[in-house]
Formats: structure tokens, C-alpha cells, sequence
């Protein structure tokens, strides 16, 4: 098997979320965002309006400015790509332990 047909398996998901933590996205949510990223071996992205940013670096996700209620998409991609979203999924889910 060649290197482009391992190329094809590689997955990428994609999901919206609404912010719903009163605060939206800043320092504390921002790391929390980045340490659930970085278990994994998947790129991460997220996506607000026309800016895509890598959901490993803190600077790039406060760069994002999102407050509450805006919509993130968050992309995965890669071959823990379905777990990486899941565990993000959590975090917006959760509020990030926030009200």
C-alpha cells in the first residue's frame, strides 16, 4: 500500500458548538482547551467566523476572542481524530467547569 492510500485513511471531523460558559474563552479556558489537545497525536482547529486557528497553542485560541454565546467550529484530523473531538466536545459540553 502506498503512501497515498494511507493518506485517504486519515479521518477528519468536524463540529460545531455554541459557548456557553459565561465568560467564553479566556486564560483558564483557553489552557484547558490546549492540555485536552495536546493528548493527542491529531491537528486540532478551530474555526470562528473566517479564522482558523490551531487548538494547540493558547495564544492562537485567546487570539479567537469568543464570547459567550459564539459559534466554534472545531476540527479534527488525524487518526485519534474521533477521540481528540470527543474530548473537546466534553470541555464546551461541560462549560468548562464554569456556569
Amino acid at each position: 500500500m502506498g503512501w497515498m492510500a494511507l493518506a485517504d485513511q486519515v479521518a477528519e471531523i468536524e463540529q460545531e458548538f455554541i459557548v456557553t460558559n459565561q465568560l467564553g474563552f479566556h486564560a483558564r479556558v483557553a489552557a484547558q482547551i490546549v492540555k485536552t489537545a495536546s493528548r493527542f497525536r491529531s491537528d486540532i482547529w478551530l474555526i470562528k467566523d473566517e479564522t482558523t486557528v490551531n487548538g494547540k497553542s493558547i495564544l492562537d485560541v485567546l487570539s479567537l476572542q469568543c464570547p459567550k454565546g459564539a459559534t466554534v467550529k472545531v476540527l479534527t484530523r488525524g487518526e485519534d481524530a474521533e477521540d481528540a473531538l470527543k474530548a473537546v466536545a466534553e470541555l464546551f459540553q461541560n462549560k468548562f467547569g464554569e456556569s
